[in-house]
């Protein structure tokens, strides 16, 4: 079933109005019609629909049922991602989309081949937010993460990492714990939804450096097991093993 993300402001009565892009997507790469059924959210209620009318340049759909959104985890996960080669960011995104990741945040560290540039930061952040928003659309996910800029400072990242109330830094050097033994260990904050952070290395992984000044900024070096994966690889892994531990 189609699923449509819309401004709060789009929900009118027992009606929701589909406009600009989702309207164009609707009546004319999906080819929908009067009947069909589609799913709408505003990142806070999910909307079962049926279309009613289009007209010029708007779609509207009658709301049959709305519910909260049960799509979303029962914590909020922020991942890390150094800056991969090529477009491996982009698979990144999507799939970290689809197993439940809050946020995005790209960054530089040491051993990343792949550097932001200023001039052209702000149209790739942009590509980037859209990439996620087909990846929510696809999984019908109850909100869009957010996908933020570029970060270069290394120590912001860990500043921000440390703020969680889980921070796992993945790391395939000495002096780490297992994510098992991690997962397990971690009591989430009473009456409100923990946030959990996970820092994810580029090809060439963290330096030693790195992963110390990690440790003394509160983070949590962890393993991900005897197999190296690749970047593009590990950030769905620990979501995927997040869920098991905390929704499945």
């Amino acid at each position: 079933m189609p699923h449509f993300f819309v401004d709060t402001a789009a929900v009118r009565g027992s009606g929701v109005v589909l406009t600009g892009e989702n309207a164009h997507h609707a009546a004319y790469a999906l080819r929908l019609a009067v009947g069909d059924a589609i799913t709408v959210s505003d990142q806070h209620t999910v909307y079962d629909c049926v279309l009613t009318h289009f007209g010029d340049g708007e779609v509207t759909a009658e709301i049959r049922e709305a519910h909260p959104a049960d799509a979303e985890p029962p914590y909020r996960a922020v991942l890390f991602q150094a800056l991969p080669k090529g477009d491996k960011l982009d698979t990144v995104i999507q799939k970290a989309v689809e197993c439940g990741v809050a946020a995005i945040i790209p960054f530089e560290s040491s051993r990343c081949i792949m550097r932001a540039k200023p001039e052209t930061e702000e149209r790739k952040t942009q590509r980037r937010a859209r990439i996620a928003e087909e990846a929510a659309k696809q999984s019908r996910r109850g909100l869009i993460p957010e996908v933020m800029p570029t970060v270069t400072d290394y120590a912001a990242v860990l500043r921000q990492a440390a703020a969680c109330d889980l921070a796992l830094f993945c790391y395939e050097g000495e002096g780490t714990r297992s994510l098992r033994t991690v997962l397990e260990g971690f009591v989430p904050p009473a009456g409100r939804v923990p946030t959990v952070a996970i820092v994810i290395g580029s090809e060439g992984g963290f330096s030693p450096e790195e992963a110390d000044a990690a440790s003394d900024a509160g983070l949590c070096l962890c393993g991900l097991g005897r197999r190296i994966l690749r970047t593009e690889t590990a950030s769905g892994f620990v979501l995927s093993c997040l869920a098991y531990r905390f929704e499945l």
